[in-house]
């Protein structure tokens, strides 16, 4: 367990998840075969050529749930009783296969449970293209592909 309690966790604090994923064309196919997400932007690289993108984009959809996998282990593996909520999702920039993602999660909010064995934490998740600039093109820096909110019940440490 490497997750933290709810005492652990301070509004205001960002944790850089350590941790990137490059995304293969076979990641997006079997995210998109499992979904039964059959849009042809993700698939149908004929049909991707021919939009603004010139080619296939990442399931939005994955990428929110990479960003996820990616912050597990820093903030709630082994401490978390459940995902409460996702909210304000949003994709400023497109993913393709063969870039490398990463993320960090800044908490927001955090309130104890009526019954004081428990917390609510808030925390603004924000995920990356590492090497690529903000216009899209190849570069040292990274861009933003994906934010949303997540909220979690986490455990106390006393009554864990």
């Amino acid at each position: 367990m490497s997750g933290l309690y709810y005492e652990e966790f301070e509004v205001g604090q960002t944790i850089d998840h350590e941790k990137r994923r490059t995304i293969s064309e076979s990641d997006n196919q079997q995210f998109c075969d499992m979904t039964m997400n059959q849009q042809p932007l993700h698939l149908d690289a004929e049909f991707a050529a021919d939009t603004q993108f010139g080619e296939r984009l990442v399931n939005g959809l994955y990428t929110m749930s990479l960003a996820v996998g990616l912050s597990i282990p820093d903030t709630t593996d082994g401490t978390i009783v459940a995902n409460l909520s996702y909210d304000e999702v949003e994709h400023p920039n497109p993913v393709f296969h063969g870039d490398t993602v990463r993320a960090q999660s800044t908490v927001t909010d955090k309130r104890e449970t009526s019954d004081g064995e428990r917390g609510v934490v808030t925390m603004r998740v924000e995920a990356f293209v590492v090497n690529r600039d903000e216009e899209g093109t190849e570069g040292d820096g990274e861009t933003l592909v994906c934010e949303f909110d997540r909220t979690v019940l986490s455990l106390k440490r006393e009554y864990a």
